[in-house]
């Protein structure tokens, strides 16, 4: 390697950890010494291994699957640039299910519960010459009735769950490029890029806000879907890029954002803007997490995380398998009827006698009296929980209400308490006027006329009408 390309690494690298220099240079440094030397090759690369961290992720020759999980770092972007260090893609996934694992899944998942273990022994059961006692179908029908809707259902959950996150990842966007204004989806949005957000739309990425369309350079935004809170909260463009003319000069401004690694806290944020001139700090009200909604202005940001990296992504748990407490009971009430089976097995066997095999007279009996658990129940609480939830995003009392799972949907009319932090959380805030006190004088919507005609007085198409002293 020649000496002054490793010293551009390593001056590079004290400094910010900024790799997109040092690997470029690197990178077209060794591509000649690569394509005639053969087997120096391999020593440069454990030399960038070396000075560049994250650079093994990218050289391995292994299949992604074995190599060893990156850890989230700090990182410093450049404003506009591409970056070589690998990050998570921006796309938003909440299915449960993949096509290798549904199955394995949805079996693992049912035969958990007690009911549909002990009917697949019974059928199993029925492979056994010595115990059977009718026809395979009239145990394995039922069975993969059962199997088959819960199946279904679940199905249909994910694929909605699927079409929820194709929408969300094909959202457009503008983004800023070379040659200006460009429009692309979510998913292709990547770290370093510039996205610009309009009022109305919410965040693609964990942004850091550059430049608003508010001279102030302030904006507001909503970050209900982040903690719930409706409110507007103030965010800050970064003072040096809101100076400038227009949004194209951010290319030119040779600058880079230093970010901490990825957290869980959405309600601190420590960060540095490095320009050539000096540096800038940031902080919480210079950046726009993804999910929020862009409440006033447009705002123009700076991706500095993307994919699982999002604060919005690393508080959300992984989907799983909820289970309701009509099925929890219903998996006890079958644990006692299957004691009850035992019971009657076991005087059957005792008034026939033990003399012969007894023990395979007993599991016998055990087959026999299996129809006193009612497979069919489980069947109806299937199906009844898929109408629920069809009738519930139907319902013209609720319009806009939709249940976003088929499992537990019967849970909603089991709900014995209600606990809010506050009054706003279960109403609109929506204020009605009543009456205004100026001074001495009240009005009413009787009486408002008088302030609509006196406030007329004083305005004419928007500015105030200065009045000669007499």
């Amino acid at each position: 390697m020649p000496a002054g390309v490793e010293r551009e690494v390593l001056s590079h690298s004290a400094r910010h950890n900024q790799e997109t220099i040092s690997l470029a240079s690197l990178s077209s440094s060794e591509a000649g010494q690569d394509q005639g030397a053969g087997g120096a090759g391999g020593g440069e690369m454990d030399e960038r291994t070396r000075l560049v961290p994250g650079a093994r992720s990218r050289c391995c020759a292994w299949p992604a699957w074995c190599c060893k999980k990156r850890e989230a770092s700090s990182r410093t972007v450049w404003v506009g640039r591409p970056t070589l260090q690998p990050f998570p893609p921006n796309v938003i996934r909440n299915q449960k299910y993949s096509m290798f694992t549904f199955l394995p899944l949805v079996l693992f998942n049912q035969f958990k519960f007690f009911l549909n273990l002990y009917f697949l022994v019974m059928a199993c059961s029925q492979f056994i010459p010595q115990l059977r006692i009718g026809y395979l179908y009239t145990y394995w029908g039922p069975l993969g009735f059962v199997i088959s809707v819960t199946m279904i259902r679940e199905a249909i959950d994910d694929i909605r769950r699927w079409q929820r996150d194709r929408e969300v990842n094909s959202t457009r966007y503008s983004k800023l490029t070379e040659r200006g204004w460009v429009s692309v989806t979510s998913s292709q949005l990547k770290v370093g890029d510039i996205v610009e957000v309009g009022k109305g739309v919410r965040a693609p990425a964990d942004l850091v806000l550059l430049r608003t369309t508010e001279t102030s350079g302030a904006c507001f935004i909503r970050t209900d879907q982040l903690d719930g809170e409706t409110d507007w909260k103030m965010r800050l463009a970064v003072t040096t890029m809101q100076r400038l003319g227009r949004e194209e000069e951010l290319l030119e401004t040779q600058s880079s954002v230093y970010a901490e690694k990825p957290q869980k806290d959405i309600h601190s944020f420590i960060g540095k803007l490095s320009l050539e001139d000096g540096e800038e700090s940031l902080g919480i009200e210079n950046t726009i997490w993804c999910g929020a909604v862009v409440a006033s202005g447009t705002a123009t940001g700076l991706v500095i995380y993307t994919g699982m990296e999002c604060r919005a992504a690393m508080n959300n748990s992984q989907p799983r398998s909820k289970v309701g407490l009509i099925d929890e009971e219903l998996n006890s009430i079958t644990k006692v009827l299957f004691l009850a089976t035992v019971a009657l097995s076991v005087i059957m066997v005792v008034l026939k006698g033990f003399d012969g095999p007894w023990y395979i007279y007993m599991f016998r009996f055990l087959l026999l009296f299996s129809y006193l658990i009612p497979i069919s129940l489980r069947v109806n609480l299937d199906m009844g929980k898929i109408f629920y939830s069809w009738a519930i995003g139907r319902d013209k009392d609720i319009p806009g209400c939709q249940a976003r799972s088929t499992t537990i949907p019967e849970e909603l009319g089991r709900i014995s308490y209600l606990l809010s932090d506050k009054t706003g959380t279960l109403t609109m805030n929506v204020m009605v006027f009543k009456k205004l006190h100026l001074g001495a004088a009240a009005y009413s919507d009787d009486t408002f006329d008088e302030i609509h005609s006196l406030v007329s007085g004083e305005y004419q198409e928007g500015r105030r009408v200065a009045k000669e002293k007499g």
